[in-house]
């Protein structure tokens, strides 16, 4: 915790009879397994929150009539807002590894990510929520803290550090195994089932793929080619109407900003829509605007593929002058 936090407690919102049941059901699951337990009294309180939860995929057809993979919703998550305790709660920074470019893909999916790892008794209380039904806390990591990514990217890491560098990437509880052939890669998913099995890791197989040669992570489509943007995604900002104000073009930008990297001379063809952030100036989305917001989503539909480099071949670094 960060010094000079004190404890924060929240009253519970009404809720409606139907997010009332998701809830009560989630709440007795929990139960019977032992992730949670009651408690009369904390200092700490926090509240219920359920949102929408995307599960297994599908294929659809978008505006141009090509097939692309979406995840559909299906069922609702029960997570608690931690928001005022993540802000007392010193942070843990992990960096997170990138994905590279193989030929042989298993895509693996953790169970309940978070929740499988323990939190420690003695700040079991700081997890305090309530519902019109009870109080509890939780035994094992829930959805919502702040530490909890960095803290499984952690857990992940150690599982899995001599395997890491030779077979497997690893974001939080997305794990990808790869190899150059179907018979190496075959052999690489055994180690990595045997680990999960001597470390009680328990994985989702509803949302695993075996033996594929490419898969969406991280929005992007990995493949041995390289590396392409989500089609899915792509749709999703192509659709998007002309920003009319300030916090629609900061949206537009975590949009397009995502995939930066497909996009060349990106900040330059972006440059009248970054004016439109400087202090004191007058919104106005006038025709360079118009034509900078349309490029960038010309070029996100045309995008070429990402390939690793040959490491073997020499580099020339090519700068433009302050």
């Amino acid at each position: 915790m960060e010094e000079e936090a004190k404890p924060i407690r929240q009253q519970q919102r009404r809720m409606n009879l139907t997010i009332l049941d998701v809830v009560k059901k989630e709440v007795t699951k929990l139960l019977v397994v032992g992730i949670i337990y009651p408690i009369s009294d904390s200092e700490w309180m926090s509240l219920v929150q359920v949102v929408p939860k995307k599960s297994r995929m599908t294929v659809t057809k978008n505006q141009h009539d090509e097939l692309v993979p979406m995840r559909i919703q299906n069922s609702w998550r029960m997570c608690i807002d931690y928001r005022r305790l993540n802000q007392a709660t010193h942070k843990d920074h992990f960096l997170l590894e990138k994905l590279s470019r193989k030929s042989h893909y298993y895509f693996l999916d953790g169970f309940s990510r978070y929740m499988q790892i323990h939190i420690s008794p003695e700040d079991q209380h700081k997890t305090t929520f309530t519902y019109p039904f009870g109080t509890f806390v939780y035994t094992r990591m829930p959805f919502g803290l702040c530490n909890a990514p960095s803290t499984f990217q952690h857990c992940m890491t150690s599982i899995f550090s001599d395997l890491l560098q030779d077979c497997m990437k690893v974001f939080i509880d997305d794990f990808t195994v790869y190899a150059d052939s179907f018979n190496v890669c075959l052999e690489n998913l055994s180690k990595v089932l045997t680990r999960c099995i001597d470390t009680n890791l328990v994985l989702n197989f509803g949302k695993c793929h075996f033996m594929v040669t490419k898969g969406i992570v991280l929005g992007h489509l990995v493949s041995n080619r390289g590396i392409k943007v989500d089609k899915s995604k792509i749709d999703i900002i192509t659709s998007l109407p002309s920003p009319a104000s300030m916090l629609e073009v900061c949206s537009f930008f975590g949009h397009v900003g995502f995939y930066r990297r497909f996009i060349k001379n990106f900040s330059k063809i972006a440059l009248p829509l970054s004016k439109l952030l400087q202090k004191d100036v007058e919104f106005k989305f006038d025709q360079p605007c118009i034509e900078a917001f349309q490029e960038l989503k010309n070029q996100l539909t045309s995008t070429l593929i990402l390939q690793a480099p040959n490491w073997e071949l020499p580099f020339q670094l090519m700068c433009d002058a302050c």
